[in-house]
C-alpha cells in the first residue's frame, strides 16, 4: 500500500516511515501540515497516519479540510494528546481510528490493516477472510497468493503491488506516473518503460494463458484493470 505519514517528531516519523517501508509499504512523509494537506491532495494514498500537533496547520485542520472535500482516505490519529474529549473530537472529525503515543509499531501497523479493509470490504467485492477478488481473480492480502478462476498464478512483490492496486481501482485509467508514486519508493523517469514492462509481464502471468484480457491499454490514456463482479 501506498500510506502518507504527517508526523512533526523527527525520530517517530522516522521510526514510522522506515517500519513501513520494511514491512513492504510505500511511503511518503513530511513534518509540516501544509505540506502534508498538499501531498493528501495530490497523491492516491491507501492510508494517512496523522498527528494533530503540527507546524503551519495543525492536524484536524487537515483532516477535515479533506473531508470536506469527499476525500475518504482511511486516516488514524497518532497523538500524545490522550484526553476521552480529544479522542472524540478526533474521530468526529473524520479520523477512523485514534491511537496514543507512546505505541507500539505492530500496534500501528495492525490498525492500518484493519482501516484499510474496511474501505475494500465497502468498496470492491471480497472474501471474509482477508482476500480481495474480482473478475475471478482472488489475492490474499496476508500471504500473497494469487488465484484466477482457481488456478494459482506466481507473482513476484512488484508484480502483486500492481495488481492489487489495480483492483483497488477497477474501470479506472491510471497512468504512467500515477502507478510509479504507487508500486515504487522513488521517482523513476517518467520516460522509461519500466511501467510497461511491468505490466506486459503482469499481462503474460494472468492474461494470456487464461485467453481473457483483463489489463487493457488505452493509448495517451493509462492503463485499466476491467473489473466485474
Amino acid at each position: 500500500m501506498r500510506i502518507l505519514v504527517i508526523e512533526d517528531d523527527e525520530r517517530i516519523r522516522s521510526f514510522t516511515s522506515n517500519g513501513l517501508r520494511q514491512t513492504g509499504h510505500v511511503v511518503d512523509d513530511t513534518p509540516c501540515g501544509g505540506d502534508g494537506l498538499a501531498l493528501w491532495e495530490n497523491g492516491h494514498y491507501d492510508a494517512v497516519v496523522l498527528d494533530l500537533t503540527l507546524q503551519e496547520m495543525d492536524g484536524l485542520s487537515i483532516l477535515k479540510a479533506m473531508r470536506q472535500k469527499g476525500d475518504t482516505t482511511p486516516a488514524i490519529i497518532v497523538s500524545a494528546k490522550k484526553a476521552v474529549d480529544q479522542r472524540v473530537e478526533g474521530l468526529r472529525s473524520g479520523a477512523d481510528d485514534y491511537l496514543t503515543k507512546p505505541f507500539s509499531f505492530s500496534e500501528l501497523l495492525a490498525r492500518i490493516d484493519v482501516i484499510t479493509r474496511r474501505r475494500v470490504a465497502s468498496a470492491t467485492p471480497h472474501l471474509p477472510d482477508g482476500t480481495l477478488t474480482l473478475s475471478g481473480i482472488t489475492l490474499d492480502l496476508a500471504t500473497h497468493c494469487v488465484t484466477r478462476e482457481g488456478t494459482p498464478i506466481m507473482l513476484k512483490p512488484k508484480e502483486f503491488a500492481l495488481l492489487e492496486f489495480m483492483m483497488r481501482n477497477p474501470n479506472r485509467p491510471l497512468t504512467k506516473e500515477v502507478i510509479l508514486r504507487q508500486v515504487w519508493d522513488y521517482r523513476f523517469d517518467p520516460q522509461s518503460n519500466i511501467v510497461d514492462a511491468l505490466i506486459s509481464r503482469l499481462r503474460n502471468k494472468i492474461d494470456t494463458p487464461f485467453g481473457t484480457t483483463l489489463i487493457e491499454t488505452r493509448r495517451g490514456v493509462g492503463h485499466v484493470f476491467n473489473g466485474r463482479t
